[in-house]
């Protein structure tokens, strides 16, 4: 089988071919680069309908973990393959076949296996399109939220400057007011909850100027692995409540770092601290310290429900919580972001397989 008796045949069949390729054409210069799937299976479609026995032929085409069929795909089966190539790297491939029951390999024809060629190398480049434009569009939202960020960060500072000095005046003249009727317990009780306000405003105002960076910091060359044992130590009652493993981890049994020890304990308390919250009973939580050659790696990672893609960008920004009111100040993830922002330091977080969420901060050896 296979071979075209008349000129009429082969006319037909380079009709069907070039009608392939123009619907082809068309299908990828209108496609939804969003949303391919439907671009590839009228691709898959429009080649079956231009093989020589359309009516027995199937199409498979392979694209990283997906397939796309058109026709029955049959378990014995003779057939011609072409490889789907992005950026020159193996993506995926592309296939026509026939029964092996009815048909040998010589059933294909020489234009069959330089139009499969063809469809191979537009359906590369077409990917490849998707991935600049998914790659250029992962920079811009990444620009952006550094914009958002760097602008919150410099409101933040002003406000955290302007609250200090009022609030000092607070704690001042109701130290005042305290000896001042110190007989009159009802006042002295009222001051007290004035104080206990203003010195939680405080502890807020001092946040926020973490997350923008203007808290000083006293960086000094020390063994970072008790400091992050014993941040993790002061967290044994929280993890006894909820019955979680917490697994520390080190790569070395000395791992020094300059850092500021302080803000590195709070960056560990609070990334920690979260974990158990989002964890669940019975749970276990792993802090992982490897050191590298040119910089340190912590991971934490816990097995709750990880962290939506919708609000992943938000995690960061001041006030910002999914927790419950009165729960959470939204102050915590921020307060990291600047410590590791001052500590010239990345933080990342993704999906912690099979669930959960991954933290990964980076410290640079400087």
């Amino acid at each position: 089988m296979g071979a075209l008796v008349t000129t009429e045949d082969q006319l037909k069949e380079r009709i069907k071919e070039l009608t392939c390729l123009y619907n082809v054409s068309s299908y990828i210069a209108n496609c939804n680069l969003y949303d391919l799937e439907p671009t590839f299976k009228a691709i898959a479609a429009s080649l079956k309908a231009a093989i020589l026995y359309t009516e027995e032929a199937f199409v498979e085409m392979k694209l990283g973990n997906e397939l796309v069929h058109a026709g029955q795909r049959l378990q014995d089966q003779v057939f011609i393959l072409s490889a789907i190539k992005v950026f020159n790297l193996p993506y995926g491939s592309i296939k026509i076949g026939y029964p092996k029951s009815k048909f040998n390999e010589n059933v294909f024809l020489e234009e069959e296996k330089q139009l499969l060629k063809t469809l191979a190398s537009e359906i590369g480049n077409l990917i490849e399109r998707k991935q600049i434009i998914d790659k250029e569009e992962l920079t811009k939202r990444q620009m952006a939220r550094s914009d958002r960020l760097a602008i919150l960060g410099e409101i933040t500072a002003g406000i955290a400057h302007e609250l200090n000095t009022p609030l000092a005046n607070i704690l001042g003249f109701s130290e005042l007011l305290k000896e001042r009727f110190a007989k009159d317990k009802d006042a002295l009780q009222d001051l007290d909850k004035i104080m206990n306000s203003a010195i939680f405003s405080r502890e807020v105002v001092k946040k926020l100027m973490f997350f923008s960076c203007e808290m000083p910091h006293h960086m000094e060359l020390v063994n970072i692995n008790p400091i992050i044992t014993e941040a993790i130590n002061l967290l044994k009652p929280n993890f006894s409540k909820k019955s979680i493993e917490c697994h520390l981890q080190f790569s070395e049994e000395d791992i020094t770092l300059r850092v500021d020890a302080i803000q590195l304990t709070q960056v560990v308390f609070n990334l920690v601290i979260n974990a158990i919250y989002f964890s669940p009973k019975n749970g276990h939580i792993i802090v992982d310290v490897s050191n590298q050659p040119k910089e340190l790696v912590l991971n934490i990672s816990d097995e709750g429900k990880g962290i939506p893609r919708e609000i992943s960008e938000f995690i960061f920004n001041p006030f910002y919580t999914t927790k419950p009111v009165g729960e959470g100040s939204g102050l915590g993830l921020s307060v990291v972001h600047g410590i590791m922002k001052s500590h010239r330091g990345t933080i990342k977080h993704s999906f912690n397989k099979p669930k959960g969420a991954l933290f990964t901060l980076t410290f640079p050896k400087i």
